[in-house]
């Protein structure tokens, strides 16, 4: 078998997971023929699908005209689908096996003790008397964007990292974004690529988006994150260098866990560690008051609850815990109302997205190492540039 067939029959599986699971195909900006070629087909069977990433899988090896490192993302991602299939056709898959299967990675349980420190340092960073849950909530409420200045906001932050990231990683002139303000969703924020170096990124704001968070999001979801590197992607991999298998973007994949984490790191590198006072110019310039010290200093002892969220999939999905105990778990750790921890329970509690949460925790986990690893004469944006650039998965970097 040679590349281009190899890859078209890797895309059309890929294609028709979608039909199975609408939104399993995150993006795609391959060739239209393709899709409508799927689209004509009779439905398909899961149980078919995973024998045909197996097929691939198989054949990989022996497929003429694939470098290394194409051979090693296509595999990766073809175990991904095989157990796709297979959950798809209703076969029990262990959620550790599971997400070893999407995210090329394992996952254990988080470590109590470094929640109570974590507890302790945001005792300290917040301040004054009562329990910590409720100045923490207090907080939040006191740091909720203005509904009505929502979208001004996400513009003004927009802007500012565009004019940064632009000057690191260029972009092509005609790339863009239309942000669209939503509710009744899973998520805090999403990106829809369109191809032809278009998102359009929506911010829920159901979820009532608060001031230090905002910047992360608009990082995550834009520059240089998401858009960022969709755009990267497909000027690079895709237009010069031929590989089109980047023209399609699969959920539950180990492209997924890559992405989320260099998301999670998009303000680390655009802006670093000073973020807060930078975030508090922005919104001076809007006539609100920010501060950008404190805000920094919860987010760096937030940081350690990172691993609850998973905690609570595993308690969910691995050791059938009951809702409302889960529920009880996130309330205590993250320091939340019920409200919002059954948020949460509704992301972790999606088919489709159950498993997803991991990508975040590994993500941010492994991407943050291998670029705190760098050698002392590389700047940080070298390396963050080759997350943006290059065919990447997780394997890939834990060998590095």
């Amino acid at each position: 078998m040679d590349a281009t067939t190899a890859i078209n029959d890797y895309l059309k599986l890929g294609l028709r997971f979608d039909r199975i699971e609408e939104g399993y195909v995150d993006s795609f900006t391959g060739d239209p023929t393709l899709r409508a070629q799927v689209a004509d087909e009779p439905a398909p069977d899961p149980a078919a699908l995973a024998r045909e990433a197996r097929r691939l899988l198989t054949e990989l090896p022996h497929v003429e005209g694939l470098e290394a490192e194409r051979r090693d993302y296509l595999s990766a991602h073809l175990i991904a689908l095989e157990c796709a299939g297979r959950k798809f056709a209703g076969e029990e898959v262990g959620f550790v096996d599971e997400v070893r299967a999407y995210f090329d990675v394992d996952i254990a349980k988080g470590d109590t003790d470094r929640y109570r420190d974590a507890h302790r340092k945001l005792d300290e960073a917040i301040g004054g008397t009562g329990p910590l849950a409720d100045r923490m909530q207090a907080h939040r409420t006191s740091e909720e964007i203005p509904p009505a200045r929502l979208e001004e906001c996400i513009h003004a932050f927009s802007s500012a990292l565009r004019d940064r990231v632009r000057a690191q990683f260029p972009l092509p002139e005609r790339e863009t974004i239309n942000y669209e303000v939503v509710t009744d969703k899973p998520w805090s924020g999403f990106n829809y690529y369109e191809g032809d170096y278009r998102s359009t990124v929506a911010v829920n704001a159901d979820l009532k988006q608060q001031m230090s968070n905002l910047p992360r999001l608009v990082a995550h979801e834009s520059y240089p994150g998401h858009h960022t590197e969709h755009c990267r992607k497909e000027a690079g991999l895709v237009a010069r260098d031929g590989q089109v298998e980047q023209t399609i973007f699969l959920v539950n994949t180990p492209q997924c866990l890559m992405a989320e984490g260099l998301a999670d790191l998009a303000l680390h590198a655009a802006v670093g560690p000073d973020w807060g006072s930078w975030a508090t110019e922005i919104y001076a310039d809007l006539g609100l008051r920010f501060d950008g010290a404190r805000a920094e200093a919860i987010s760096e002892a937030s940081a350690a609850l990172a691993d609850v969220r998973q905690d609570a999939a595993l308690m969910l999905h691995d050791e059938h815990r009951d809702v409302d105990e889960v529920v009880a778990f996130l309330q205590r750790w993250l320091l939340t109302s019920e409200e919002r921890a059954r948020q949460s329970i509704r992301f972790l509690a999606s088919p489709l997205w159950r498993a997803y949460t991991s990508t975040y925790v590994e993500g941010y986990r492994l991407l943050r190492g291998w670029l705190d690893a760098r050698p002392e004469d590389e700047p940080l944006a070298v390396r963050f540039g080759r997350l943006l650039d290059e065919p990447l998965i997780p394997s890939s970097l834990r060998a590095a």
